[in-house]
Parts: C-alpha cells; sequence; structure tokens
C-alpha cells in the first residue's frame, strides 16, 4: 500500500535565516498562491514601508532584532527570497530538517508542506519569501489583526489549492485563526499531549511538533492514524480530532 494522500500545516516561525538568492527576488505574486493573493500581499508590503518597517509593538522585537526587522520589511518587494523551507529556522523547522534529506525525497515532501505567513497569507515551502518579520496575531493599520484580515481570501486559496485532500492541521492557535475551518471538513488537528496529561507548548513540545512531521511526511503506511499512532517521543503522544 502506497503512503496517505495528504498535506500538513505548519506554522511559520519568527526567526529565519537572513540573505538569500538575488536572482529570484521577490515579486508578491510569486509562488503558488501568488496569482491569487499578490494583490493583498502588495497591499502589505506597501504598508509596511509605509509604517518604516514597523514599530517595536507590531513587530515584537527590540534592539538590534528591531532594527534588522525594519530594514527588511522596508524594502520586501525585489528583495533576495529563500524557498520558504529555508527561511524560517525556528524549533519546528529545526527538527522537521528537511535540508538532510536526499534532494528527490525532499522535493517530494515540500509540496505536501504549508505555512500560514502575516505577509503572504499562505505560502507552500517550496514557495520564494523574503526576509520579514510579520506575526499572525500583529496589527497592521490599516488592516487590523492580520489573522482575521487574511482569514476569508487565504482560505479560499487554500481550500482551492487542496481540494478535498486530508490536511493534517499542526498550527498553534494564533495561526489556526487564519482559517475558516468549517469550510475545510477534511481536516485532522493534531496536538501533542504530554504523557503526564494536558495539552502543550514551549520548546520541548516545538521541537517534537517538527520530529512528528517529519515522521508523518516519511510514512510509508496507508493511515494517518497509524503514522500518528507509531509516533515515537519520550515526553509525548500525538492526539488527533476532527
Amino acid at each position: 500500500m502506497g503512503a496517505p494522500r495528504f498535506v500538513v500545516l505548519l506554522p511559520p516561525s519568527e526567526g529565519k535565516a537572513t540573505g538569500g538568492y538575488p536572482k529570484t527576488s521577490w515579486l508578491p505574486e510569486s509562488g503558488v498562491f501568488g496569482d491569487v493573493l499578490g494583490g493583498f500581499r502588495r497591499d502589505i508590503a506597501d504598508a509596511l514601508k509605509k509604517a518604516k518597517g514597523g514599530s517595536e509593538k507590531l513587530l515584537g522585537v527590540k534592539g538590534v532584532h528591531l532594527a534588522h526587522a525594519t530594514s527588511q520589511n522596508r524594502v520586501l518587494i525585489g528583495s533576495p527570497t529563500l524557498p520558504a523551507w529555508q527561511r524560517y529556522t525556528g524549533v519546528v523547522w529545526d527538527h522537521l530538517d528537511l535540508a538532510s534529506l536526499p534532494a528527490t525525497t525532499r522535493q517530494v515532501m515540500v509540496r505536501r508542506i504549508f505555512i500560514p505567513s502575516g505577509l503572504a497569507g499562505v505560502v507552500r515551502a517550496d514557495d520564494p519569501l523574503p526576509d520579514y518579520r510579520l506575526k499572525m496575531g500583529a496589527k497592521l493599520t490599516p488592516f487590523g489583526t492580520m489573522s482575521r484580515w487574511w482569514h476569508d481570501d487565504l482560505t479560499d486559496a487554500f481550500v482551492d489549492a487542496v481540494a478535498s485532500t486530508l490536511v493534517v492541521d499542526l498550527l498553534p492557535q494564533e495561526h489556526k485563526a487564519a482559517f475558516d475551518w468549517s469550510r475545510m471538513p477534511t481536516t485532522l488537528h493534531v496536538d501533542l499531549v504530554s504523557k503526564r496529561g494536558g495539552i502543550v507548548g514551549g520548546h520541548n513540545a516545538k521541537a517534537a511538533k517538527g520530529l512528528l512531521a517529519r515522521h508523518l511526511l516519511m510514512g510509508k503506511t496507508s493511515s494517518v492514524a497509524s503514522l500518528l499512532t507509531s509516533f515515537s517521543h519520550p515526553e509525548y503522544s500525538a492526539k488527533a480530532s476532527q
């Protein structure tokens, strides 16, 4: 029996790799969703430029991190890009560790990973992204909270892209808020549960989420339920709900 047919929703990371490939400069119309979300992305990039890259309150950082974020946010359109899977460098992505895989395996996996983004709405893991900072929970003038502003158009784009494919949701609440789940009945919401009881968060849980995503995407069985059951971790187990 072949591998199960599903896609995975993973969160972006606040930490991002710097730099990129100048020959693939970022345009809002880039990537899988560029045709439908490009205009909205351009509006956000223009608003960030007008806001001089954003304030400490908007971006949630200070000092050298704020200086770097604002300098990047002011020049998003035309800036160097990396594929989303390389741009995001947080704990989840470090433990998913796509870079360690053979190129042919990785090329298949990245087409099954989708990420909500405050800047881009939603991207596939091989879509080009600039170095940026804008959380889904941020409130950017004149749009308001990004998850609420993106909600309908992001959902439209994502539903059209995945059709009736099973969606495995590994998102935290901040990013779940960007989707209209009533329009996605073939979704399996997965949480990590401590073996001592209770849904968990924090660094260790993020690391485990990256390992879980890798386990799911590399699974050879025909059942996502079986893959969740076979996930082995000293602290956590995977709990699914619809």
